[in-house]
C-alpha cells in the first residue's frame, strides 16, 4: 500500500504543478490539452483514391522492328563474337550444342522496345504520356488493368516539355480529372501510379518537395519524393482529390534506381501542349529573337536594380522581332506582358506561350530607369536562331596612346568599319588587362558598351569615367564578346 500511495501522491503531485504550469501561462488545463491533441495529425489512407483512379492509368508499350546490321556497320558477327569471349574468359568457348553455329536470317519481327506509363484524359480513348516513352517507336501498344490492349496512334509529341498525345480506339473508357497545377503546395499529400520495371499499377506515395524546380528545361518541374523508378514516365502525379496535378517525367539519380528525387511535368502546361498536339499534331511557341542570361546580386546593385531579378539581354537577332521592338543588349528584362520575369528562364515560358503575331508589352530596365517596348511575337520555329558578328574586330586606330587605368585596362577606339561590323554606335576595344580586370575575366578584344549605365563614346571618355570610380564600391561594364554581350562585375584599385 504504500508504494501504491507514494506513486499516487506522486502522480498527484504531478498533475497540481501540471496545472499551476498552465494557469502560469495563462491557459487552463482543458486548453493545454485540446492544443496538444488538434496538432496530431493521422496519416492518409489511400486505398479508396487508389480504386477510383487506377483503372484510368495504363502500361505502354513500345515496339520496333531490328535494323539489318552486318560486318560492314561495325558489329560483331558470330565468329568475331566468339573470339572476343575467348579474349575475355580464354581458351576454348564451346557452343552448348557441340556444333558450329549458323548464322540466321535477319528477322522482321518486331521486338520489345520499352515500358512506360500513361494515363486516359476522355472517355473517348485520348492518352497521356512522356514523349521520351513513345520516341522513336515503331509501334505503340496500350493495355488497361482489366487486361483490355490496344494498338495506339501517336498523334503529337513535344520533346521541349516531353509530352506526348495518343489515341486508342475506344469508348467509355475511365479517365482522370485534371487539377490546377498552380496551386498545389509544397508539403501536399501526392501518388504516383505506374509501372516500374513493368509491374503494372504500381502505387508510391509522397509528398510535394517543391513547386517549381528549375531543371533547366523549357519549364519548371513539380519536385516530389514519391518514388519512381524506369517505367514510372508517364504516369500521373495525383492529388487526395483524385485529381492530375503532373506527369512523372524524371528521377534525380546516379543507381538508375528511385533516390526520393523526382521530378513532374505540371498538368496546366502539358494540357496546352496536348490541346494543340491533339488539333495539329505540333506545338507553335512565340519567340521575340534574344539570347539571354541570369542577373547576379553584384550586377543588379551596380545598376541599380531593388533585386537580382530579370533576364539579360546579350545579344539581340539583327531584324528580329525585339530589334525592331527597340530591344537593345543590356537591358534587362523585368516584364513580359505584366507578368514578372524572376529567373531568365521564366522568359522563354512566357514569350513561348504567347499567341503568335501578337503584340507583347515588355518592360526593360535600361541606364537607371525602366522603359515599355512593344514586341510583335513570331514563330520559334520559323525562324533562324539569333546569330552576331564577332566581338573581336582587328585591330582598331587608336585616338589616344592607351595607358592602363584603374580598372587595370587599356583601351583604343573603334574604327568605323568595326561600329558597322559589330552594329554599335560607340564602345571601345581592350588591347591589354592586368590586375582586376584580368581577375574578373576581361580579355584582350572584348568591346566595353557600357560602365555603370553610362553609355562609352571612346576611350578618353571611358578613362575619364574610370578615374571618377569610386575604389569602394563595385562597378559593371557591359561587355561585347563573340557577338553576345553580357555584364561584368569588377572593383577599381585605390589610388
Amino acid at each position: 500500500m504504500k508504494n501504491k500511495f507514494s506513486a499516487g501522491s506522486k502522480t498527484l503531485s504531478a498533475l497540481v504543478l501540471g496545472a499551476s504550469l498552465w494557469m502560469s501561462l495563462g491557459m487552463s488545463p482543458a486548453t493545454a490539452a485540446t492544443a496538444v491533441t488538434g496538432a496530431v495529425i493521422g496519416l492518409p489512407d489511400f486505398a479508396d483514391l487508389v480504386d477510383r483512379v487506377g483503372p484510368a492509368v495504363v502500361n505502354i508499350r513500345t515496339t520496333e522492328r531490328p535494323k539489318q546490321t552486318n560486318r560492314a556497320n561495325g558489329l560483331p558477327g558470330d565468329d568475331e563474337m566468339q573470339e572476343l569471349l575467348r579474349r575475355f574468359f580464354g581458351g576454348n568457348v564451346p557452343n552448348p550444342q557441340g556444333r558450329t553455329p549458323r548464322r540466321q536470317a535477319p528477322s522482321d519481327e518486331p521486338v520489345n522496345r520499352g515500358v512506360g506509363s500513361g494515363f486516359i484524359l476522355s472517355a473517348d480513348g485520348y492518352v497521356l504520356t512522356n514523349a521520351h516513352v513513345v520516341d522513336g517507336a515503331d509501334e505503340v501498344f496500350v493495355t488497361l488493368t482489366d487486361k483490355r490492349e490496344f494498338k495506339a496512334k501517336v498523334l503529337g509529341a513535344d520533346t521541349r516539355t516531353d509530352v506526348a498525345v495518343l489515341k486508342i480506339e475506344g469508348d467509355k473508357l475511365p479517365f482522370l480529372l485534371m487539377g490546377d497545377s498552380d496551386k498545389i503546395r509544397a508539403g501536399e499529400w501526392v501518388i504516383a501510379i505506374g509501372s516500374p520495371f513493368n509491374l503494372e499499377n504500381t502505387v508510391t506515395a509522397g509528398i510535394i518537395s517543391a513547386k517549381a524546380r528549375d531543371t533547366g528545361e523549357y519549364l519548371p518541374l513539380i519536385q516530389s519524393d514519391v518514388a519512381v523508378n524506369p517505367g514510372n514516365s508517364g504516369g500521373p502525379l495525383i492529388n487526395m482529390r483524385g485529381e492530375v496535378i503532373g506527369i512523372n517525367s524524371q528521377i534525380a539519380t546516379l543507381s538508375g534506381g528511385s533516390n526520393g528525387i523526382s521530378f513532374a511535368v505540371p498538368i496546366n502546361e502539358a494540357i496546352r501542349v496536348s490541346d494543340q498536339l491533339k488539333k495539329s499534331g505540333k506545338v507553335t511557341r512565340g519567340r521575340i529573337g534574344v539570347q539571354i542570361g541570369e542577373v547576379n546580386k553584384e550586377v543588379a546593385e551596380s545598376l541599380g536594380l531593388k533585386s537580382a531579378q530579370g533576364a539579360e539581354v546579350s545579344l539581340v537577332e539583327p531584324g528580329g522581332p525585339a530589334d525592331k521592338a527597340g530591344i537593345k543588349a543590356g537591358d534587362i528584362i523585368l516584364k513580359f506582358n505584366g507578368k514578372t520575369v524572376n529567373r531568365s528562364s521564366d522568359l522563354p515560358r512566357l514569350v513561348g506561350e504567347t499567341a503568335l503575331d501578337s503584340k507583347a508589352a515588355v518592360t526593360v530596365w535600361r541606364k537607371g530607369a525602366e522603359l515599355v517596348l512593344t514586341v510583335n511575337v513570331a514563330d520559334l520555329d520559323g525562324d533562324k536562331p539569333a546569330k552576331g558578328g564577332k566581338g573581336k574586330g582587328g585591330k582598331a586606330e587608336p585616338a589616344e596612346p592607351a595607358k592602363a587605368n584603374a580598372l587595370g585596362l587599356k583601351v583604343e577606339d573603334l574604327s568605323a568599319a568595326q561600329k558597322a561590323e559589330l552594329r554599335v554606335d560607340g564602345g571601345v576595344v581592350v588591347t591589354d588587362v592586368e590586375g582586376v580586370a584580368e581577375r574578373a575575366g576581361l580579355d584582350e578584344g572584348d568591346v566595353l558598351l557600357q560602365l555603370n549605365n553610362v553609355s562609352i563614346k571612346d576611350a578618353k571618355q571611358f578613362n575619364a569615367l574610370v578615374a571618377k570610380l569610386d575604389p569602394k564600391q563595385a562597378s559593371v561594364v557591359l561587355v561585347l564578346r563573340e557577338g553576345a554581350t553580357r555584364f561584368i562585375s569588377l572593383r577599381p584599385t585605390a589610388k
